[in-house]
């Protein structure tokens, strides 16, 4: 009798408790697919788009499925498989176009849904979307159901398209996302030469704040070609610097060996190679900035600072 009443609450305590996240998204999801299940088969959903196809991008495959209604309301279904390579994919634009296919979805598959967002981009009407919102029917999963889920999805309108920019702003995005990275390798670099300087007991960071400006270059390359002298490397300071000079001699009292001023000569030649890569994004961006459409046009109208001042 406790197990029966025990077992009732449990259930009185379910029904009254929200629904984890997951579990509540795998409910919903299920209630969704059974009921495009059977509107699709009643014809109780409305068909938004006529001829519409939906992909299933792979590394080497491309898996195709086309929905079509004509105007008597008869459904044809087509599935084709292409390959990946540029040939391949133009074939797949020419079939897309054979068949007057105006729509086309497709996952964000990594990043190989780009070469084919790249060749369908000025030709249909693409739709990129997330892999979480078209989840396949329950049972067997292959590439045709995945496509053809997929366009089921778009054919009724049910799909949310992803924000995708255009290809200028894609490009500088890619500028951008390789001047973090060259920025980055920058740093460790940055980091290496300290920790050999430490290893060597050289306490000039402690003294200078910036190692790789003139006066800590310098001083560096110093270093490199043989230098040991304190007094002598204290001697390349530069501006304020000077002031420090004492300083400066205690903090290179350190045991350099020729293992040292080998490694800082190579993290150093590194380096300079590092920032010749950022100066040349920098020519590059500063280059492609005037072709892409930028807030240049939209900020026009707003005067500048001296304009606003004279105004005060």
């Amino acid at each position: 009798m406790n197990v029966i009443r025990d077992a009732q609450a449990l259930r009185w305590h379910n029904d009254l408790s929200p629904l984890p996240r997951g579990r509540e998204y795998a409910k919903d999801s299920l209630d969704f697919q059974a009921s495009l299940r059977s509107a699709a088969e009643g014809d109780g959903m409305e068909v938004v788009y006529r001829r519409c196809c939906g992909l299933d991008v792979h590394k080497q495959t491309v898996v195709a499925c086309l929905l079509l209604l004509d105007e008597a309301g008869r459904k044809t279904k087509k599935k084709r498989e292409f390959g990946t390579f540029s040939d391949d994919l133009r074939r797949l634009m020419l079939w897309l176009f054979s068949n007057h296919v105006t729509h086309v979805a497709m996952e964000s598959t990594g990043v190989y849904w780009k070469p084919v967002w790249n060749v369908l981009e000025d030709k249909f009407t693409i739709l990129l979307v997330n892999p979480q919102h078209m989840k396949a029917l329950p049972g067997r999963k292959t590439d045709q159901k995945d496509s053809e889920w997929i366009a089921e999805l778009l054919q009724h309108g049910l799909l949310r398209a992803s924000f995708i920019p255009a290809r200028e702003i894609r490009e500088l995005r890619d500028l951008t996302r390789l001047r973090v990275h060259l920025k980055q390798e920058v740093n460790r670099v940055r980091n290496r030469v300290h920790r050999i300087l430490e290893d060597a007991n050289i306490k000039v960071s402690c003294v200078v704040s910036d190692l790789f400006g003139v006066s800590g270059r310098a001083m560096l390359e110093a270093i490199v070609r043989g230098k040991t002298d304190p007094g002598w490397l204290a001697d390349y300071a530069r501006g304020t610097l000077r002031l420090k000079k004492d300083e400066l001699t205690r903090a290179f009292q350190g045991h350099i060996g020729e293992h040292h001023r080998f490694v800082v000569g190579e993290l150093l030649a590194e380096l300079a190679f590092l920032e010749g890569r950022i100066g040349g994004w920098r020519r590059r961006s500063n280059g492609g900035s005037r072709r892409t459409p930028t807030c240049s046009k939209d900020c026009a109208p707003f005067p500048a600072w001296s304009a606003l001042r004279r105004g005060r």
